[in-house]
């Protein structure tokens, strides 16, 4: 069991490594995106139903596609931008695809939970759409949106698992090949031991934040 400790090691930076990288590049589209598609809904401050219909029906056709059968279908695009279609960098590729539609809609969720009176009182005061969105959408949601974030980043640590599927690299890979592959139930077991524990983290953590967030 001690050569286990290493490799498990290892595996758990890979893991982190991806879904860091994948969560931050992630969300500079995601955020932007879900602001996108909350102000440009029916009633809302940059009202614009085409535009609103067209972004929402890509995020809807992306977020339908399953993980595994996307990181497949876009292997060509992650060979052209990494160099190589396996490894913990090609991975976050696919893992920065799934994740911007799924951050997009969670922030859009996060928005229409801001009461419509804060911002007609704001329109009042003649504040423009960047300010409303900076100065009142933004820091109202923000508890919501922590809390949705900490949604994505555990479906992360979980797909970043399935990426050792295809050669992903990190906790899944080690768990495939030197757990099923080599037959070491032990190996397996301890992955799942570290992966429960690490959502765990992650979930106290987001908790921990959006309650600190919420000053209501």
């Amino acid at each position: 069991m001690a050569e286990i400790i290493p490799l498990l090691t290892k595996a758990l930076g890979e893991t982190i490594y991806m879904v860091i990288v994948s969560m931050v590049i992630a969300s500079a589209v995601g955020v932007p995106l879900g602001v996108l598609l909350h102000t440009t809904a029916r009633g809302q401050i940059l009202e614009n139903i085409v535009v609103n219909q067209t972004v929402g029906s890509i995020v809807n056709a992306v977020r339908s596609i399953p993980f595994i059968i996307l990181m497949v279908a876009i292997i060509p695009l992650t060979r052209l931008l990494v160099g190589s279609a396996i490894g913990t960098t090609a991975a976050i590729v696919p893992l920065v695809i799934a994740s911007i539609p799924f951050i997009g809609r969670q922030v859009e969720t996060s928005l229409k939970e801001v009461p419509a009176g804060l911002v007609e009182a704001a329109e009042a005061m003649g504040a423009t759409p960047a300010q409303i969105i900076t100065k009142v959408l933004l820091p109202e949601a923000m508890p919501s949106i922590v809390a949705q974030l900490t949604t994505v980043i555990i479906a992360l640590v979980g797909e970043s698992a399935m990426a050792g599927a295809i050669g992903g690299g990190g906790l899944g890979d080690l768990a495939i090949r030197y757990g099923y592959q080599r037959f070491r139930p032990e190996v397996m077991l301890a992955t799942v031991v570290v992966l429960i524990v690490l959502v765990q983290l992650v979930q106290f953590a987001g908790n921990l934040l959006a309650k600190r967030l919420n000053k209501r």
